[in-house]
């Protein structure tokens, strides 16, 4: 690390997704200060959903049991045609929960927020600059340097990389005039967070599947004369969103008259509170550039999701999963710069695959022709009576095909079983690269790196061997991120020789040996 660098990674906007990059960061040792314009934590509800995957990312990050009180778990996502019938259920009572935690967690945005920067309170290596603002950039062979604004006046710090975390009017994507890559998809929509004493009234709806309780459920209502969703948020917060109808204006449409008038079938006679009514456009974006030089971009500054699956934020959790463990092998010469280029490599895919699910369903969700919706009912009922609709939110997300994976056939999420005394097996286990085996990997010339575990020791009920015998095979290696790097039937030597070309880079990085 040259000598004039103040930090290893500079992290600009510390929402949800930058403070999460902080305490990974923080976690691994490296020097991270964390950049936030505003002096204290937005005061009302954004991102409200989360997954699975996310609350990995926590156990991950130390952060799990500050976060798991203040979560709700619920019960998936209904969506409801025009005729008031089932037309998509992505349930998940009674499904297996193969990675620990629920599919479906709600919550509160200051809440998450206050949890994640309090954490890195207990990161030595993390400092935390709030009511700071990021005015420019410039780049040089041995780092970034960032000019900074705060009460004070004027300054300047510089780290090896920065990560914006910005959100959708990112100034770090901006400075590195960066184009966002339009997919076609913009509706304006009105959301409308309260805090409900009471039930939510449903209209009566048929076909609902007898595990589906609706307080539990994320209901999308496709319903030509005005889509909304209904959303369960965590305590007594519950969220509405209003489709805006043609010619409908976005300021009048936020007056309390016209909030009431929206939110009484459901609310009529239950005490509330409205919390917030504002609108937003809900976009389909991509940045053309995730990485120019030593400067990234994660969350909504590269890419933006419309929220029919609730993905957004964890998109941007997901980029800088893939993005900390990257930076801390190259920043500590385990692995060379090379293998930063596959970020956008692998992450690109992943969000528009997402995005691309998302704005389907948003194009089947805001359909205001009643002919037109009547044909997508009974298309989409005879879709899920052959099976072929998803089973859950979770399933959307795909595996990884190209970038830091031995081949196209891996790079899916490796499942997470509980111990027999309760505990979770990242807990048991450790972080890093880990290789599950069915029979001691002894004299097969494991690197450092890779932490080797008998699977017929662990206490999981045979979960872990399942899982291998399930892919004809008998080992795997898994990822620092929990994406799975390959697998193996028998000899090793291949596993190890690839993981030794793409990671330690032999060859260049996203080539097959």
């Amino acid at each position: 690390m040259d000598k004039d660098v103040d930090f290893d990674v500079a992290v600009v906007g510390c929402g949800p997704v930058g403070a999460l990059a902080a305490n990974l960061l923080g976690r691994f040792g490296l020097k991270t200060v964390a950049i936030e314009r505003a002096a204290e934590p937005f005061p009302l509800p954004r991102a409200v959903h989360l997954d699975h995957e996310m609350m990995r990312l926590f156990q991950a990050a130390g952060v799990a049991e500050r976060v798991s009180p203040d979560v709700r778990d619920t019960d998936g996502h209904l969506h409801i045609g025009a005729d008031n019938g089932v037309i998509r259920y992505m349930g998940t009572v009674g499904r297996p929960r193969p990675f620990g935690w629920s599919n479906d967690y709600f919550f509160y945005q200051p809440e998450l927020e206050n949890h994640l920067r309090g954490a890195l309170a207990e990161l030595p290596t993390v400092s935390l600059r709030l009511g700071t603002e990021v005015v420019g950039l410039s780049q040089d062979d041995d780092g970034v340097t960032l000019q900074i604004r705060d009460a004070a006046g004027d300054a300047v710090a510089r780290a090896r990389w920065v990560i914006g975390c910005d959100g959708a009017r990112s100034t770090v994507r901006k400075l590195l005039n960066v184009a966002l890559e339009d997919l076609d998809f913009e509706e304006p929509w009105l959301v409308v967070d309260a805090e409900v004493d009471g039930a939510v009234r449903f209209p009566p709806l048929t076909g609902v599947p007898d595990d589906a309780n609706l307080q539990k459920l994320s209901v999308m209502m496709c319903d030509p004369v005005r889509p909304c969703t209904v959303v369960p948020g965590r305590g007594n917060h519950r969220r509405w969103e209003f489709m805006l109808l043609p010619g409908e204006d976005d300021a009048t449409m936020m007056q309390p008259e016209s909030v009431s008038r929206l939110i009484d079938p459901w609310l009529s006679g239950v005490p509330h509170r409205i919390v917030r009514a504002t609108t937003y456009r809900f976009h389909g974006l991509v940045a053309k550039a995730w990485h120019v030089g030593g400067v990234f971009l994660a969350g909504d500054a590269a890419h933006q999701t419309p929220p029919f699956f609730g993905q957004g934020m964890c998109h941007g959790m997901r980029d800088v999963a893939n993005l900390a463990w990257k930076i801390d092998h190259v920043a500590r010469g385990a692995a060379p710069l090379a293998l930063l280029d596959t970020y956008q490599q692998e992450r690109d895919p992943h969000v528009r695959a997402v995005i691309t699910a998302a704005v389907d369903a948003g194009r089947y969700i805001c359909m205001l022709d009643a002919a037109a919706a009547a044909d997508r009912d009974a298309a989409m009922r005879k879709r899920e009576a052959n099976g072929a609709a998803t089973s859950t939110a979770a399933d959307l997300i795909p595996p990884i095909r190209d970038g830091v994976v031995a081949g196209p056939s891996v790079g899916e999420r490796f499942i997470q079983p509980r111990m027999g005394d309760g505990r979770l097996l990242d807990t048991v286990t450790g972080g890093g690269w880990r290789l599950f085996t069915t029979g001691s990997p002894a004299g097969a010339g494991l690197p450092d790196a890779i932490h080797a575990f008998d699977v017929t020791a662990l206490d999981d009920g045979g979960a872990v061997q399942a899982w291998l015998s399930a892919r004809n095979a008998t080992a795997v290696l898994v990822r620092p991120d929990f994406y799975v790097f390959g697998l193996a039937a028998g000899d090793l030597t291949a596993l190890i020789g690839e993981w030794s070309h793409r990671v330690i880079g032999s060859v260049p990085i996203g080539v097959a040996a």
